[in-house]
């Protein structure tokens, strides 16, 4: 690696502790889920929702804190590139907030409140409607979830890319 690589221009501290924590957040929703479906236990589930809604809080803030913090100047690369780059932050960002809030939708119109780990609950604030929670939860894990998959697996190659063929060291601007 060159030295001027070596002295990359680094991402704000908030801006890498939302990235990181988002990164957690969404495993964790994951994890949850998936204990559900494999365990026979509810409490997973009420997890699964709790820790979805904080990651749709996180996100919100994240935005907040993206709007207010500047970015590091980019790395030079084809303006292909820094658009597909853009696109798909864009497109993450708005996919992590889509994705609880859908959630939180499919759980109030099926009636049930949404529980934050024992601290307050996000009651139902709409009336029932069945077809409509159907329609959520179709969104949320038909649309949405392999949406997730497919950008965060771009988002992880490219950085991969980046930082063993481009040996551009951009992974070092989130560390």
């Amino acid at each position: 690696m060159n030295n001027a690589n070596s002295n990359v221009s680094k991402w704000s501290v908030s801006s890498r502790i939302f990235h990181w924590i988002s990164a957690a957040l969404l495993l964790v929703t994951w994890l949850m889920i998936l204990l559900y479906e494999n365990l026979d236990s509810n409490v997973f589930i009420g997890y699964h929702k709790a820790f979805g809604v904080s990651l749709l809080f996180w996100m919100i803030a994240r935005v907040i804190n993206r709007i207010f913090t500047k970015a590091p100047p980019p790395l030079a690369m084809p303006k292909w590139q820094m658009l597909v780059s853009q696109l798909s932050h864009f497109a993450l960002y708005a996919i992590l907030i889509a994705m609880p809030m859908v959630g939180l939708l499919m759980a109030v119109y099926g009636g049930r409140p949404v529980d934050i780990f024992g601290t307050f609950q996000i009651p139902v604030f709409v009336t029932p409607d069945r077809s409509l929670a159907r329609f959520y939860n179709n969104l949320h894990t038909e649309i949405i979830w392999p949406m997730i998959i497919g950008f965060t697996v771009l988002h992880i190659a490219a950085a991969l890319y980046h930082q063993f063929v481009k040996k551009d060291n951009l992974i070092a601007r989130m560390k």
